[in-house]
């Protein structure tokens, strides 16, 4: 009598294809838990808790308040806006994209342990970042509330619009995030680079300073060039969900574009090296 033993054989998506998401939902109670893992453990061991959500970008704010709003004397393009609220609507997108994108770039690295044992998709890993990250940016919003609540800022209809610079944010992060991800497992200076580079492009960044500077020193040209780096885009759509004028919409659009292409490219990416991240690990 002959047994025949079964065989699973698993092989990678095709490199073209860069969302199962079949997979994606077949997987989907793992990409939770590791969320709400991501999220519990973070905190877990400290004694102020989840409070850190708001004690490091309030810091953040009151610096450039005190640096930018005061000394240097930066004014907000947004009439009647208070310098703090115009620095706070910044702040809080910047953290979450550079806290997410810190954490995704080395998601794989700090991995290491199962990605050579179990099979599920790669891609998750540098996702639950992106997503635990989330509800620190969710509790940070309690300094904005608190910030308009005190100035008396009054919020227009424009707030409807706040998925918009959102998903962009989310976007630009998890682009990024796949591309650091999938590099530094390969190559470690990538973990190193990422640590000087941050810095550099929030000072880049409209954060201490509004992104019509651009357009009145450098002309529109190198405004809408300088629209190209998707932060720029989240940021002062950030900024105008919270105004009374239109929101910024060619700008937003721009940035968008790239947003867009940088997740893509990102994605393919991953996808293409991603079976190359067990032997290299």
């Amino acid at each position: 009598m002959h047994h025949h033993k079964e065989k699973t054989v698993i092989e990678a998506n095709a490199p073209t294809k860069l969302f199962d998401f079949k997979e994606f939902w077949k997987y989907r109670d793992l990409l939770y838990f590791m969320t709400l893992r991501d999220v519990t453990v973070l905190y877990k061991q400290t004694i102020l808790g989840f409070a850190w959500a708001i004690i490091n970008p309030l810091f953040q704010i009151v610096v450039f308040s005190l640096i930018f709003g005061k000394l240097v004397g930066v004014k907000p393009d947004i009439d009647g806006m208070p310098y703090a609220v115009f620095s706070c609507l910044a702040v809080i997108p910047w953290n979450y994209f550079s806290n997410s994108l810190n954490a995704s770039s080395a998601s794989l690295i700090s991995a290491n342990a199962i990605l050579t044992k179990v099979y599920f998709p790669r891609m998750i890993f540098p996702l639950v970042p992106i997503l635990s990250k989330l509800v620190d940016l969710s509790i940070s919003f309690l300094i904005l509330i608190g910030m308009i609540i005190y100035f008396r800022y009054p919020i227009g209809m424009n707030i409807i619009f706040i998925p918009i610079p959102l998903l962009l944010v989310i976007l630009t992060a998890a682009g990024l995030g796949f591309w650091f991800a999938a590099l530094s497992i390969q190559y470690r200076d990538f973990k190193f680079a990422l640590s000087f580079t941050l810095p550099l492009l929030m000072y880049v960044a409209p954060v201490a300073f509004p992104a019509s500077t651009v357009l009145h020193k450098l002309g529109a040209s190198l405004y809408h060039l300088y629209a190209l780096y998707p932060m720029v885009g989240a940021i002062e759509g950030f900024r105008g969900c919270f105004a009374s004028h239109a929101m910024p919409w060619p700008l937003l659009a721009l940035s968008a574009v790239s947003a867009f292409l940088l997740f893509l490219s990102g994605a393919w990416y991953f996808k293409r090296m991603e079976k190359y991240f067990a032997d290299i690990v």
